[in-house]
């Protein structure tokens, strides 16, 4: 059984662990390897391993520690939750066996800038996605009018949505206004914004769209996600910068864990204008965007509609450094409080991070992973944006994914551009090359 945690620069962190088929009617201890919860066991001989991503996205296999200990794990399977369907728009595209293969491979994502002339900037690369289409997911009128950021947004979602056998049909026969939308973004349609002020500067006032305002806030991913489908329950956003994603994650089971929802559509999404993480040549990350959006539900109802069953989350966590509008303290203890206490809620084992590229961001990250395993000699922990750039409010929806799919097939992808570790990075960062690693709980 394996775990995820998943966190963001204002410290939260998730924690999910994966497991395979729908229920097709059986009874919970029997439920296709989903053990009844009070027969689980995390034994001391086995290494636990830990997945903290966020903002951040990088793979630990981490060994037991004083600091660590096994939870009580929830039992009601109306407040457990799983996950049922995942859905992305990446730099490689949006299928995601596909994405995960390319990340297996080493792959880079980052190339020159074409969507506007970046000649006269200091920075003329990113992770910027290309050939997208939105072909069988949004109308032709719709799609010229909206921002990329949500346009993304609602084919990751759709997508989500159809991987969780929850099509326009499935949902007719559900009850709506028990099904809710939580995805967030970190800066919004920052194309409608700035279209609007050229338009009132150039042209005044009568010239601006009356899409300016609605297209530009930050909550209307899930409002034009919940408009296209019909879905009724809690709907907002979140807009933490690169914890986006993984807030909405965490309040979207809790949603459900009250009894609020019985499924919430969550994740974050993220329209931009070459990273080595961990290297001692690193200056600053890439600019990145995409979607990622995972489809949570309680285990209760997941097993009552016999819906495929691909993770389980199993809790979060979420803190403050308290410090710095962007560095995170040098020492890590605003990340290694925030992961200490994902691990008092869930107790899970293999950790996913960050890895930005930034100077002081990467080795604060390493100071929080030492704090909290005393012994990291088994961890192994790679960086997803190396290859993909930073989507600062989409990319924990899509570093989740990307460890959904470490866990699932036992492959964990590269940290590319890793030519001269820091000498303080003891981890094992899978560097420039994939390597197969079961994660276990």
């Amino acid at each position: 059984m394996a775990g995820i945690v998943l966190s963001g620069s204002c410290s939260s962190r998730l924690l999910l662990r994966d497991r395979e088929a729908g229920s097709n009617g059986a009874s919970l201890p029997q439920y296709n390897g989903l053990r009844a919860v009070d027969t689980m066991h995390l034994p001391s001989s086995r290494t636990p391993k830990l997945s903290c991503s966020g903002p951040k996205c990088r793979t630990i296999r981490a060994m037991a520690s004083p600091t660590v200990s096994a939870p009580k794990r929830e039992t009601d399977p109306k407040k457990r939750i799983v996950i049922t369907g995942m859905g992305l728009v990446s730099v490689f595209g949006s299928d995601i066996d596909n994405f995960y293969n390319k990340l297996l491979e080493g792959e880079s994502g980052i190339t020159q800038i074409d969507k506007f002339d970046a000649t006269n900037y200091s920075v003329r690369f990113a992770g910027q996605i290309r050939d997208f289409s939105s072909k069988g997911y949004i109308d032709g009128k719709n799609d010229r009018r909206l921002d990329d950021c949500w346009r993304y947004c609602l084919v990751a979602g759709r997508r989500a949505l159809d991987e969780a056998n929850l099509d326009s049909k499935a949902l007719e026969k559900l009850d709506k206004t028990r099904i809710g939308v939580l995805v967030g973004t970190g800066m919004g349609g920052l194309t409608a914004f700035s279209n609007g002020v050229e338009a009132l500067i150039q042209k005044g006032y009568k010239k601006i769209t009356p899409f300016f305002i609605p297209y530009s806030i930050t909550n209307m991913g899930s409002a034009l996600l919940a408009i296209d489908t019909g879905l009724m329950g809690p709907n907002y956003s979140i807009s933490t910068a690169c914890a986006t994603a993984n807030y909405c994650f965490y309040a979207a089971a809790n949603h459900i864990r009250r009894g609020e929802a019985d499924v919430m559509v969550a994740g974050g999404t993220e329209a931009a204008r070459a990273s080595r993480p961990w290297d001692k040549d690193r200056d600053g990350f890439v600019m990145g965007e995409g979607s990622g959006v995972l489809v949570m539900e309680s285990l209760d109802h997941a097993m009552q509609r016999g819906a495929n069953i691909i993770a389980e989350y199993l809790g979060g966590a979420v803190t403050c450094d308290a410090h710095h509008m962007t560095d995170p303290r040098s020492d890590g203890l605003g990340v290694s409080s925030c992961i200490s206490k994902s691990l008092e809620d869930a107790g899970v084992n293999y950790v996913n991070a960050h890895a930005t590229s930034t100077l002081a961001g990467d080795l604060a990250e390493v100071n929080a992973i030492k704090k909290v395993f005393k012994n990291t000699s088994e961890i192994k922990m790679n960086g997803t944006k190396s290859m993909i750039g930073h989507g600062l409010g989409a990319a924990g929806g899509l570093e989740a994914i990307a460890t959904v799919k470490a866990i699932t097939t036992g492959w964990l992808h590269p940290t590319i551009n890793q030519d001269n570790l820091e000498p303080e990075v003891t981890i094992d960062t899978v560097p420039n090359v994939k390597k197969q690693h079961e994660v276990n709980v």
